[in-house]
Formats: C-alpha cells, sequence, structure tokens
C-alpha cells in the first residue's frame, strides 16, 4: 500500500507557536482528493524535532481521526539513541499508521555495522513494518545499498522498504538492483521510495517504488502525475520551485508556498525561522502548475 506518491506532511503552527489544527484540517482537505497515494506524519518535514511527545501524540491522533482509513498513513518514529526510539515503539500508539519510517541515526555518526545493528533492533521492536529513511545531508551518515540489503535479508517480514534521500542516483539505481535481485531468493523486492522531488522520474524509471515529497504538500495534481505518468517534462517546470523549497532549509520553503495559498500560516519553530522576504518574493513570482 505504500507506493506511488506520499506527502510528508508539514505540520501548521500558529503566532503563539502551537499547532494549529484548523491549518492542519485544510491542508488534510487538499491531500484528500484523491491525488495523494499516502501521508507521512511527523517526519523531517513535520518538524518533529522540535515537538513535545504530548504534541507529536495529538499530532498522530488528530490526523489518524481525521483520515479515517481515507488513505494510508507512515508514522515517523526515528532518533539517535537506539534504546529510546526501540522503548518508544513499545509505547506509543500506532493503531491506523502501516508502516514507521526511521531515520539513520544522526550526530553519533555510527558506521555500517552501527546502522544494521541499530535498525534491526529498531525492527525488531516495531509492531509494524518499518521503512529506513536514508539522508546523509542532515545525518551524517550514508547507509549504503549493501547494508540496506543485509537489514532487509535478516528481517524480510519487519523491513517494507526504504526512503532514500541521499541524492546520490547511482547509489539509488545500486540499491534497486540489488533489491530485484532478492527475488531469486523467493522474497519481493524491497521498496526503494525516493526521497528528492527532483529525481523521482529518474528513480522510478530505474525501478523505484514512487516519491515521498515535500512539494506535494502544495502541488498534490502535479507530483501525482510526475510519479504515477513519469512525466519528466512535468517534473522538469517544477525544477526551479523544487530548488527553491530547500534554498532556506526544509520546511522553510513549502510553509511560504502554502501561506501564500492560504492554507496555513507562516510560522516555524525555532531554530527554523519563516522564509526571507527575497525567497517569498522569488517563490511569489515564480509560474508553475499548481
Amino acid at each position: 500500500m505504500i507506493k506511488g506518491l506520499g506527502t510528508a506532511l508539514i505540520t501548521p503552527f500558529d503566532a503563539n507557536g502551537k499547532v494549529d489544527y484548523e491549518a492542519l484540517a485544510r491542508l488534510l482537505d487538499t491531500q484528500l482528493t484523491g491525488f495523494v497515494d499516502y501521508l507521512v506524519v511527523l517526519g523531517t518535514t513535520g518538524e518533529a524535532a522540535t515537538m513535545t511527545e504530548k504534541e507529536r501524540a495529538e499530532v498522530r491522533t488528530f490526523i489518524r481521526q481525521y483520515v479515517n482509513g481515507r488513505i494510508p498513513l507512515v508514522l515517523g518514529v526515528g532518533g539517535n539513541c537506539t534504546a529510546v526510539v526501540c522503548e518508544s515503539l513499545k509505547t506509543i500508539d500506532l493503531s491506523g499508521y502501516e508502516a514507521i519510517l526511521s531515520v539513520c541515526p544522526y550526530y553519533n555518526k555510527p558506521n555500517q555495522e552501527g546502522l544494521y545493528q541499530h535498525f534491526c533492533a529498531v525492527a525488531e521492536a516495531s509492531p509494524i513494518p518499518v521503512l529506513l529513511y536514508n539522508v546523509p545531508g542532515r545525518t551524517g551518515v550514508n547507509l549504503l545499498p549493501e547494508t540496506v540489503m543485509r537489514i532487509y535479508e535478516a528481517l524480510p517480514d519487519k523491513i517494507l522498504g526504504i526512503k532514500e534521500a541521499s541524492g546520490n542516483i547511482e547509489q539509488i539505481k545500486r540499491l534497486i538492483a540489488l533489491s530485484q535481485e532478492s527475488r531469486a531468493k523467493s522474497q519481493e523486492p524491497l521498496l526503494v521510495i525516493s526521497g528528492d522531488d527532483g529525481i523521482a522520474c529518474e528513480v522510478m524509471e530505474a525501478g523505484g517504488a514512487g516519491l515521498i515529497s515535500v512539494a506535494s504538500n502544495a502541488f498534490p495534481e502535479d507530483f501525482w502525475h510526475i510519479v504515477h505518468d513519469k512525466d519528466a517534462a512535468l517534473q522538469a517546470k517544477f525544477d526551479e520551485m523544487v530548488k527553491l523549497l530547500f534554498a532556506e532549509g526544509n520546511p522553510v520553503g513549502i510553509k511560504a508556498v502554502l501561506a501564500q495559498k492560504g492554507i496555513i500560516q507562516n510560522y516555524l519553530r525555532l531554530p527554523l525561522v519563516p522564509a526571507s522576504e527575497e525567497l517569498k518574493e522569488r517563490i511569489k513570482g515564480l509560474e508553475v502548475r499548481g
């Protein structure tokens, strides 16, 4: 069920720094129109790292109840202390969620053996399937294809796939090739999902299973066509917009777009701050479909 277009959902805040549930409901309405296949809740784009456990619990419950089974949900659950991640998976309410998305441990900079042991422990602790999440630009470590397959082959019934956001298309192609070879061992191939809006078509042409997108928060229909039609020409039209979305960090850019569309207020949690006036003007002046 976790294939096609997934939106890495932002978390709206109000002027007082509280979660803005009215804005969150408006945003969810834009995602529940048939153009998004699943939602990723409380990931990097959702600013989960700046939220308390109470806030995260309230947000995941609100989204589960509001979506009410209409599309699958994936929940971000990760960290740089393996024991804490495993303990949280035993205690938090995961009802209504199909899988968790778990990022490589950050700051510690473990080697490949450490990453292998971390994810095996997380998968064994999780009551639902696990999507690995490789994003070296944020974590400082790169989960290599051979390590991914080692994790998957150790726990094939627990590991669903990987959100690959290394930006290294040759590494991603290598992982897809290794995954497809797993069919010879009577295993389902690992789902390799692009974590970068700008290379989604290239990943899918190589055999990837779709895209977990930041841009689809604001442009769900366009990115549905990019993913389901493998529309490289449409993707190219969004090249400049995608660059602007990440020019001052994520979710700075996408929140500026959503605020301009009137869906949310443009507030973030420190240490992130709203887009500069220059970036907002550049986004506003860019004409793309959507």
